[in-house]
């Protein structure tokens, strides 16, 4: 078994280098509180985001967050709300999910999709009284706003009752790990045991109105608060009171997030790749697949039809030393059947972990395959995702 260094996963390197931006940096809110905690920055789709901590590195935090509870800042996320009477049949057309069908307080993973099929975002949206709240990844925010925006304006000329706008005015954090419950009702002071995975809602938090959802990025319970911006240096101060939790950065998150099998846009998931190669059919919904209507609904619906697609998504467990993006991939007898689109050693496993897509028929469970790492062909095994069971809270 491969063991995980503190040295191995501080190098590790932040995936989404194609997203960063060479042009002047913006800072969230919590900038000044991040330097406060030592912070050690690096650019992300635009911004100075902060990678790791002066108390903990990288390996620590993912523990922590794990064992505990870990503050992430994604205020450089895309916040939408879409309003109107119209609102359902506009964002269905542009998304594969069922919105019409979400309960008020709902939340979906869905897919942004382009006309070959492919997918240009994945976002969770929640149904709202009035609106749906859109969130969606930094490194597509501009991508992903002017293609609202594009299409709000043609079902507009056409007549239809729609809106999108962007929230500005909110901030954005990710509270994460088995004690976030405990540790968000003490400062909102109610009691979040019957909120079950992918609701949100609105509660105020010490007097603050602030949209919650039970979601996240690590596979563990937790929650994305929506604050003011005005307010969020001081909630997040409260709840850092808390001895349990603690700052995260983009270093931890990206292994907690490939522990859990959840993608990153524009490592594992792009525009090229439909949801039939990612392992993402479930997020197409039923009355979807039944009626169509969404960019790209004859290429994604004939592939779930016909379980087409050359590739697959898939897990691997890699002997030796970890494989990093766009390692190849081989089949046991040697020829090259895929690349390695994200890998890290993983901390709570110890063992080293990869996603890839290969050619399909080699992505069967427990399919002996190798890597290419370096100058070396290490051994590989095809496993179930997540590599770390998910912890999400069910009512």
């Amino acid at each position: 078994m491969a063991t995980v260094s503190h040295r191995a996963l501080q190098l590790a390197r932040i995936p989404g280098a194609r997203l960063m931006s060479s042009g002047a940096s913006r800072h969230t809110a919590l900038y000044d509180l991040h330097k406060q905690h030592g912070a050690k920055f690096g650019p992300f789709a635009g911004w100075d985001m902060p990678l790791v901590y002066a108390d903990q590195g990288a390996l620590d935090s993912h523990l922590h967050t794990r064992k505990h509870a870990s503050i992430f800042d994604v205020s450089h996320m895309l916040q939408t709300r879409v309003t109107g009477k119209d609102r359902h049949r506009f964002l269905e057309h542009l998304v594969v999910g069922d919105l019409k069908e979400l309960p008020v307080g709902g939340s979906t993973l869905s897919l942004f999709t382009n006309e070959n099929g492919g997918i240009e975002d994945d976002t969770i949206i929640t149904q709202q009284d009035g609106s749906l709240y859109v969130v969606s990844n930094a490194g597509c925010a501009d991508k992903d706003l002017a293609h609202l925006l594009k299409h709000a304006k043609i079902f507009q000329d056409k007549g239809a009752d729609v809106e999108v706008s962007k929230v500005e005015d909110h901030s954005l954090i990710a509270l994460q790990g088995p004690s976030s419950q405990k540790a968000l009702e003490q400062l909102a002071g109610i009691d979040l045991s019957q909120m079950p995975f992918m609701t949100g809602s609105f509660v105020d938090i010490k007097g603050v109105p602030c949209h919650v959802a039970r979601s996240g990025y690590t596979g563990e319970d937790g929650f994305e608060l929506s604050i003011p911006t005005g307010e969020v240096v001081a909630i997040t101060g409260s709840l850092l009171e808390n001895p349990e939790v603690k700052l995260a950065g983009l270093g931890a998150r990206d292994s907690l997030r490939l522990e859990a099998g959840l993608c990153l846009y524009g490592s594992d998931i792009d525009s090229t790749t439909t949801p039939m190669e990612a392992n993402l059919v479930w997020t197409v919904g039923k009355r979807r697949r039944a009626e169509g209507g969404f960019i790209g609904d004859s290429i994604i619906l004939d592939q779930i039809a016909k379980k087409g697609g050359l590739r697959r998504r898939v897990g691997l467990v890699i002997e030796g030393a970890p494989a990093r993006a766009h390692s190849k991939v081989l089949s046991a007898e040697g020829e090259e059947i895929g690349e390695i689109t994200s890998g890290v050693p993983a901390p709570s496993l110890g063992k080293n972990i990869a996603m890839a897509y290969v050619k399909k028929g080699f992505n069967k469970r427990d399919t002996a395959l190798k890597v290419q790492v370096r100058n070396r062909i290490q051994d590989a095994k095809v496993v179930k995702m997540p590599f770390v069971p998910a912890k999400y809270h069910k009512v």
